[in-house]
């Protein structure tokens, strides 16, 4: 999941200086769980825009905002007039959503959220960085854990000398270090051979920017 935040509302009163009729956007999916682009948050910012002195000509809440189907979908059609006659859109969901926005609208957009990372879920409004989507995953010798998003140096062959009592000097010793987790999963899974293979510098040529994935 694309885990986000609310940008400052000072930030976002500045990016719409200059616009006087505004339409929102959200998100049903990722923004939605993390409560920033969701139905709730989205009628939220509209009171704020217009305690701004902001026309609001409307707002929507698209199944995905990222996949340009659900936006035509569930934004361009039922609401063309209204985003036709919008100075700008302000869209409350990820980085590629705000994207997708611009793309099928032509708009200026007001992006109202910070990508912050991909994540998973632990519970409600707990959310953690677990894949940086490098594009080569090695997850299978280092016991499920990735190095690269867990270890704050991106180590490949081990904990540094930093690590005490399996925490990591990077935070203070206030988070685990990723190598002695990896360690100790592939010990309880008999597999502490995967600990000792030697990997080679990571190849980031997968990581070149952009990067996209079509297929028929």
């Amino acid at each position: 999941m694309i885990i986000t935040e609310r940008k400052p509302l000072e930030e976002i009163r500045e990016m719409l200086e200059g616009f006087s009729k505004v339409f929102i956007v959200g998100c049903g999916s990722c923004a939605t769980k993390c409560e920033t682009g969701g139905e709730e948050q989205v009628k939220e910012m509209a009171e704020v825009l217009k305690e701004w002195g902001k026309e609001v000509l409307g707002w929507a809440v698209p199944e995905e905002c990222c996949d340009y189907r659900f936006l035509r979908r569930d934004v361009l059609r039922p609401y063309k007039e209204a985003v036709g006659n919008a100075e700008a859109i302000l869209v409350m969901a990820c980085g590629s959503g705000a994207q997708a926005v611009a793309e099928v609208t032509g708009k200026p957009i007001v992006p109202a959220l910070n990508t912050k990372f991909i994540g998973i879920t632990e519970r409600l409004r707990s959310f953690h960085e677990r894949c940086r989507a490098c594009g080569d995953c090695l997850l299978f010798y280092t016991g499920g854990i990735c190095p690269l998003t867990r270890c704050a140096k991106g180590l490949l062959n081990g904990p540094c000398g930093g690590q005490a009592n399996g925490k990591c000097e990077a935070t203070q010793w206030q988070t685990d270090c990723a190598w002695v987790l990896i360690y100790e999963r592939l010990k309880e899974q008999g597999r502490l051979d995967l600990f000792k293979k030697l990997r080679l510098p990571k190849d980031w040529s997968e990581w070149s920017r952009p990067r996209e994935r079509v297929w028929r």
